[in-house]
């Protein structure tokens, strides 16, 4: 599902990767995908079944149309198409499904259950003027050659699109159909103003004469109909009259030569050859455009309504189960080889150390005075509080800490079945309120860390802990909305939504900020195992790898132990990474969260260990000044996914336009900087924890 990251704190989704990273808890299932499928066909309450009788209208529903070359979603009626009598209806939508752009409309095809209609009239709509050199093209020539696909909905189900030539039929189960097509010899743009609506029914078991809907394919056609308008549009011949369940035949022209299926003498559906027969040619984006349409009706007793989502969050396995499989078989041998290191390092090391430090020394010993080394001659200062602004540190990693708990407990719920797709906007929904909500989070380890520091500006420290990466995220939220409603895009949230948001801010989410941190300061501070002198101690000159900068090419200075501890948690990760980022930006689905559980909890582990040997190293050449060093170290994967999220910008064939730069490195600058947030907290926890085990291990005279 798209989940589109559109709000203040809902970078930290674009964190965990999801669109569209949104996409944020509604409805559910049992166990999702340990077993590596990507869907089980079960969901609890929250999204209920509808059946239909036979004759019963069937709401066909249209969506934003999407394009991966602008990046930027657009209302379907933007575009001169048909429209309902007295104009679309808007869905009632939620808060996540208008921060992902989505808008949902009604229609005006009209389908009953298990009555097929063939080559039925919509309307005639001017598509506006044709193409010419030196003259602007119509929006609708604008849209096909931006790419730009309809995303249409039936019975809350989304449209595969089913793509046909001369050899093969292609469907696919993501990104809907085009809007219409280029052509390679002339070079123009056709629109697809002719759709057959395929519908798959499967029979309620427990009802009799009941339905229900459990797949929509919409195969597309461009048809140049060459008609004569009928004398009377607008007459109530759509109306059923009889009172019998169905519709009379909706006319609005009278079609001169029409293809076979457009005759109104034979029952036959369209298809390829009627369309692409000799001396047929497709329809221009131009001028007066009579639509068209066809439904067929399937009956599929296979197929069950629980289990009608599966493919398409499999995407007909267009990726197999065997990729991610690999993608974390790749992880665990960098966790196993990691983890070795450690075990071979640390722990021959520390019992090296723990030995030599902890043996009663000899008369001789003492005579000779042998000088101590190692990590041990820093016992007085490796807790001395971090030279450069204890304050930040101490907020960062409050943000860290309430964006890590947002992650695990959206994963969580997201791998168990609880965020199901046909609830649009859940995910992002989630995210956004499990933030706001663990406020309290970052309150209480802000303060307990800002104590230990011995802070005395609590009332500041808590203020920008609620209001800082809050802040920065609604900036860059609210920028890029002005920038959506310049393009005109769908992406632009309504003046309430943005109230909405900043309700959750400042009416949620800060005050438990500071009730967090009321307990936190409550709270005694951190206590040590070893006291901390008031002078501190010379570093003697490190190592080249610890010590001296490391200049980058594009001319930053960067510790070189900073570069080194991000390439492993990256390389844990980055298969499933591209995924998310296809799913955040080519509206593809991604509901493989149990793997992704996984993954998450392989980068845990990765950045914990890596950070844990850097700071080893750390203080074994007696440099005590590793609080901002571990943040540092565990937080530079986030530069390793924002130097990725170049590479893959190559891969989108986006234009080359400003908004669509702007849009794109906007949001995933913001992601990074939620998940630089986040991991640099992990390398903080775990170095911090290592610290006072070893110290707490040995006699200190």
């Amino acid at each position: 599902e798209n989940s589109r990251l559109t709000a203040p704190c809902t970078a930290a989704a674009a964190a965990m990767g999801v669109r569209q990273l949104a996409a944020t808890v509604a409805a559910g299932g049992a166990a999702l995908l340990l077993t590596g499928r990507a869907a089980d066909a079960f969901y609890l309450p929250g999204v209920n079944p509808q059946s239909f009788s036979e004759g019963d209208p069937v709401k066909m529903k249209v969506n934003k149309m999407t394009s991966q070359k602008t990046l930027l979603p657009v209302d379907y009626y933007r575009l001169p198409f048909c429209q309902p009598e007295g104009g679309p209806k808007m869905d009632n939508e939620n808060l996540g499904e208008f921060l992902v752009g989505d808008r949902i409309e009604s229609s005006p095809y009209r389908l009953r259950m298990k009555q097929d209609m063939y080559c039925e009239q919509v309307c005639i709509t001017n598509l506006g003027r044709g193409e010419q050199k030196g003259v602007s093209p119509n929006k609708v020539v604008r849209a096909i050659r931006k790419s730009y696909h309809n995303n249409w909905i039936v019975d809350n189900l989304s449209a595969a699109s089913k793509i046909e030539d001369d050899t093969t039929i292609t469907t696919r189960y993501w990104q809907g159909f085009p809007v219409g097509f280029v052509a390679s010899d002339t070079q123009k743009a056709y629109v697809h103003n002719h759709v057959n609506l395929e519908i798959m029914y499967h029979p309620v078991e427990t009802e009799t004469d009941k339905y229900r809907v459990v797949r929509f394919t919409v195969e597309p056609f461009s048809v140049k109909h060459d008609f004569e308008p009928a004398e009377d549009d607008d007459d109530d011949t759509d109306q059923d009259e009889d009172g019998d369940g169905t519709d009379k035949p909706y006319k609005v022209a009278t079609i001169v030569n029409p293809i076979p299926s457009c005759n109104g003498r034979n029952s036959m559906h369209t298809n390829y050859d009627m369309v692409y027969a000799r001396g047929r040619e497709p329809q221009l984006a131009s001028g007066k455009v009579l639509f068209t349409y066809d439904v067929i009706w399937t009956e599929n007793s296979d197929l069950h309504w629980a289990s009608r989502w599966d493919i398409y969050l499999s995407m007909d396995d267009a990726i197999p189960a065997k990729v991610h499989w690999l993608s974390i078989a790749n992880s665990l041998v960098i966790v196993f080889v990691l983890s070795a290191m450690i075990a071979a390092i640390l722990v021959r090391n520390l019992r090296r150390d723990y030995a030599r430090y902890n043996k009663l020394a000899t008369d001789e010993e003492k005579a000779e005075d042998l000088e101590e080394f190692g990590w041990k001659l820093v016992h007085a200062d490796v807790f001395r509080p971090p030279g450069f602004s204890p304050m930040l540190l101490a907020v960062c990693c409050g943000t860290g800490a309430q964006l890590l708990c947002m992650a695990i407990f959206t994963i969580l719920f997201a791998a168990m079945g609880f965020l199901s797709p046909a609830n649009r906007g859940a995910l992002l929904m989630a995210q956004l309120l499990l933030y706001v909500l663990l406020g309290s989070v970052a309150g209480y380890v802000t303060a307990r860390l800002y104590k230990t520091f011995k802070g005395k500006s609590w009332q500041k420290a808590t203020t920008l802990v609620a209001l800082g990466f809050p802040g920065v995220a609604f900036v860059i939220f609210f920028v890029m909305n002005v920038i959506a409603l310049t393009q005109g895009s769908s992406d632009a949230v309504p003046f309430t939504t943005m109230l909405i948001l900043l309700v959750l801010w400042f009416g949620i989410s800060t005050p438990l900020v500071f009730f967090g941190a009321y307990f936190g300061y409550k709270q005694e501070a951190i206590e040590f195992p070893v006291n901390t002198s008031n002078i501190p101690r010379e570093i003697p000159d490190q190592p080249w790898f610890m010590g001296i900068p490391f200049t980058l090419l594009v001319g930053g200075i960067i510790p070189f132990t900073l570069l080194v501890g991000g390439i492993l948690p990256f390389g844990a990760c980055f298969v499933e990474l591209y995924f998310i980022l296809s799913s955040v930006w080519m509206d593809q689905y991604y509901y493989v969260f149990g793997f992704l559980l996984l993954v998450f909890i392989i980068l845990v582990v990765t950045c914990a260990e890596i950070t844990v040997l850097f700071c080893y190293f750390q203080l074994c050449g007696e440099n005590y000044h590793w609080w901002w060093r571990s943040f540092c170290t565990a937080g530079s994967t986030a530069l390793y996914v924002f130097f990725y999220s170049f590479v893959y910008f190559k891969q989108l064939e986006a234009s080359k336009t400003a908004a669509t730069y702007v849009l794109y490195f906007g949001y995933m600058g913001l992601a990074s900087l939620a998940l630089f947030l986040m991991t640099g907290y992990l390398g903080v926890a775990s170095s911090l924890w290592f610290n006072k085990t070893i110290f707490a291990s040995i006699k200190i005279d």
